[in-house]
């Protein structure tokens, strides 16, 4: 297959492959270019009988070397760790993962539970799970025995502790996004605590680049003085507006024209459970 074939044909399940094991945007972007490029410097490409394997092979390791060159930077992060927001424009019509899970396996809340597998058991894992490889295919991609991948596959399902019931559909969740932000900008008390969990947490990444909370903001009583708190402060000076983040309906919040916030969230028995809010400018860059 020619190279141009190959990368229409295969660039966006890559990428998926690639921010799925990074978190970002814009790594998996050039994970993805990198590996198209070594693929078209190889001497002798029609020796290659699998042509989608070796790209798989070649990302899938590019992720595993960049994760392990990175992990003392991610240690020294400031502030809460929120993987880069994936816009819908940006997402990928021919996603092996929209037959499995569907949006689920895009949202904020599994991309944090992927980051608790070290790096072999997320590609491992994701190999197996979002893109259909048979154990042998996946040991020869991670440089491992097959029964090995295996046990790491096994491992790595116990500890992803995901329950989708939980989210509302779509056209829920869109609703109720929209009656949050409503409520919140007319003080609807009541309404709030119908839509917002009393137990709910605030995640803020602004990466020590931007003001945000150090830490987890927990329990309604704080998230919802915080965004009262926000909205004094900025009076007048805001605009919002409402779009798909991670496969399901988040915010984006421009101060002056300029972008500085975007909401995703998680549910639990159809009332807002997480509210994850990107502020660090490097992670709204590809969104500028």
């Amino acid at each position: 297959m020619h190279i141009e074939q190959l990368y229409s044909t295969y660039r966006k399940p890559l990428f998926s492959l690639a921010y799925r094991m990074l978190g970002s945007v814009m790594d998996a972007e050039d994970m993805v270019q990198e590996a198209f490029l070594a693929y078209d410097q190889l001497p002798d490409r029609a020796a290659i009988l699998n042509e989608r394997a070796f790209l798989y092979k070649i990302v899938t390791n590019r992720c595993l070397d960049l994760l392990r060159s990175s992990a003392h930077k991610r240690e020294l992060y400031v502030g809460p760790w929120l993987p880069e927001p994936l816009l819908d424009g940006e997402r990928n019509d021919h996603d092996p993962s929209q037959v499995y899970m569907q949006r689920e396996s895009l949202s904020t809340a599994y991309l944090l539970l992927l980051q608790q597998l070290n790096a072999v058991e997320r590609a491992v894992f994701l190999l197996r799970e979002i893109f259909n490889y048979t154990y042998d295919e996946i040991g020869d991609m991670v440089g491992r025995s097959t029964v090995n991948c295996r046990q790491i596959f096994h491992r790595a399902q116990r500890s992803i502790h995901y329950q989708p019931d939980l989210a509302p559909s779509i056209s829920v969740a869109e609703e109720k996004v929209r009656e949050f932000v409503s409520s919140l900008l007319q003080g609807n008390r009541a309404k709030l605590l119908e839509l917002v969990s009393e137990n709910v947490v605030l995640y803020s990444d602004g990466g020590g680049k931007v003001r945000a909370a150090g830490v987890p903001v927990a329990g309604i009583e704080q998230v919802l003085k915080l965004h009262q708190n926000l909205l004094k402060m900025y009076a007048g000076s805001y605009t919002y507006s409402f779009l798909t983040v991670n496969g399901g309906p988040g915010i984006l919040i421009q101060m002056k024209g300029e972008l500085r916030y975007i909401y995703s969230f998680g549910w639990e028995n159809d009332q807002i459970r997480t509210i994850y809010t990107v502020a660090n400018p490097d992670k709204l860059r590809h969104v500028q």
